[in-house]
């Protein structure tokens, strides 16, 4: 049964999200098929891995680059707790902005930014220094981007 114990995924669970991973708008008859168990017991499955919260949701996996946006930058900021807020609205309101970590070490966020152009990178990088220093590096070149999470490693790599 899914989630017996909350984090605890059986070999069929871990089979539906492999599915629902590489084809999201598969048919719940088709993902039964695949999986080897009936539609109501996947769609059963499936309601409970979406109510723990495991699967977020489902959405188009867009190319920024497609849409004109070829600059990918990661941004240091360097900042004080006085300025951890704001920096969080900043990085919800700015559509260029695509993650936002609160880190570790020297840096206090890290942002990953998507932009047109250096000029657009530019001024992201002027309204961020608002809140503190920062530090920017601009991908050359994105080799690996992973956009699903290999499960069966993941579980065997937990031990």
């Amino acid at each position: 049964m899914a989630l017996r114990n909350k984090n605890r995924l059986d070999r069929v669970d871990l089979a539906i999200l492999t599915e629902l991973q590489a084809d999201a708008r598969i048919s719940i008859s088709e993902l039964a098929r695949r999986v080897g168990r009936s539609a109501p017991a996947v769609a059963e499955r499936v309601r409970k891995l979406e109510e723990a919260g495991v699967i977020e949701g489902y959405r188009a996996q867009i190319n920024p680059a497609a849409l004109g946006f070829s600059v990918i930058a990661l941004i240091e900021l360097t900042t004080t707790p006085a300025h951890y807020d704001e920096v969080n609205r900043y990085a919800a309101r700015t559509p260029e902005v695509q993650e936002c970590h609160f880190v570790t070490g020297g840096a206090s966020f890290i942002v990953r930014v998507v932009a047109r152009s250096i000029d657009n990178l530019r001024r992201i990088i002027e309204e961020l220094s608002v809140y503190g220093s920062t530090r920017t590096s601009v991908a050359l070149a994105s080799p690996i981007i992973k956009t699903r999470f290999d499960l069966e490693a993941l579980v065997r790599s937990d031990g």
